[in-house]
């Protein structure tokens, strides 16, 4: 019989990889979320779609939450399910905090009071530590920078905490920017990307972006995805930070995406006052070393690859770009 795994926020990003990589491993896989009727787009794309069923879960109840647990009796939860842009963490706090530290507590909380004795993880974030003229280790102060990253290193503090007082097994996978084919819109990657194929249709075309001068430490989701489990299912367990440790520049992001379209990218870039951030972080990158060396893994990816990839899906699946190979 396969062991049961739970995954809250089965529908993002991070949580369609997760189950799509449990399933590969042959995992029976409980999805979780918050919406009645969760938008299974990414599981339609990732072909996994009726593979594993989702319920409907209210993480400001910890009684559902302990009658899940209760009832499917899971070897591993994890909990990649949050309000996940920075840039709407400043409109919308509450529900920021709300999404991110109140359903940490919940299924903390939740996990202790019916003795659960497996493991769980939960996806920090590389946005803890603010700016970063080093690579972030775990040593490292955080010093957040906006409502997400303030949320966050508060969860990493009651991880931390439940793990050591209550000695429940639980960690944190402290992850720094991570894209896929799955990017929804409203990161600045994927605007990059498909706003360059509509130049490449449409030489009148133009994009608008913000700062371009901010560096990010970007890797590939499909490989953190992979890191979380090795993480979760360590002898020892250990926050870890999940990262490539190489900074890119949004300029350069923008760069090798044009180049790849044959498009000089100065030709068709404008750059807007308003879409700059109030506490803009310049740079915020990780150190990998110590997973590396801890766990044994290292992202592969370059960010040129990573580019390439995000390209060759937007091209081949999204009949509002173009319909051909660049």
């Amino acid at each position: 019989m396969s062991q049961t795994i739970f995954v809250f926020g089965c529908t993002g990003q991070d949580g369609s990889l997760i189950c799509q990589s449990l399933l590969k491993k042959k995992f029976k896989v409980i999805g979780f979320s918050r919406k009645s009727d969760p938008n299974r787009n990414n599981h339609e794309l990732l072909g996994i779609s009726k593979d594993f069923e989702i319920h409907q879960i209210d993480f400001k109840n910890p009684k559902v939450i302990k009658k899940a647990i209760d009832r499917f009796h899971p070897s591993e939860i994890y909990n990649l399910g949050a309000q996940s842009s920075v840039g709407k963490s400043y409109v919308e706090v509450s529900e920021t905090l709300e999404s991110i530290v109140n359903a940490t507590v919940n299924i903390l909380q939740s996990s202790k009071e019916v003795q659960y004795d497996g493991k769980i993880f939960f996806a920090g974030s590389g946005e803890i530590y603010g700016e970063t003229n080093l690579a972030a280790k775990r040593s490292t102060p955080p010093n957040p920078q906006s409502p997400y990253g303030i949320a966050k290193a508060c969860c990493l503090n009651y991880v931390k905490f439940y793990r050591e007082v209550y000695k429940l097994n639980c960690v944190s996978g402290i992850l720094f920017n991570h894209e896929s084919i799955l990017r929804s819109d409203q990161f600045v990657t994927k605007k990059i990307i498909k706003n360059a194929l509509k130049c490449l249709k449409n030489k009148n075309h133009k994009l608008k972006v913000g700062n371009i001068d901010i560096a990010r430490d970007w890797g590939w989701a499909d490989e953190y995805v992979e890191a979380m489990q090795i993480i979760t299912r360590s002898k020892i367990l250990k926050d870890q930070i999940i990262c490539t440790g190489t900074l890119t520049k949004l300029k350069d992001f923008i760069q090798i995406t044009f180049e790849k379209l044959g498009l000089k990218w100065e030709d068709y870039v404008e750059i807007d006052k308003k879409l700059f951030r109030r506490s803009e972080i310049s740079r915020n990158f990780g150190n990998p070393i110590q997973l590396k060396q801890e766990l044994g893994w290292e992202s592969r990816l370059k960010i040129s690859q990573i580019i390439e990839n995000m390209i060759n899906h937007e091209i081949i699946f999204c009949k509002d770009n173009i319909n051909s190979t660049h």
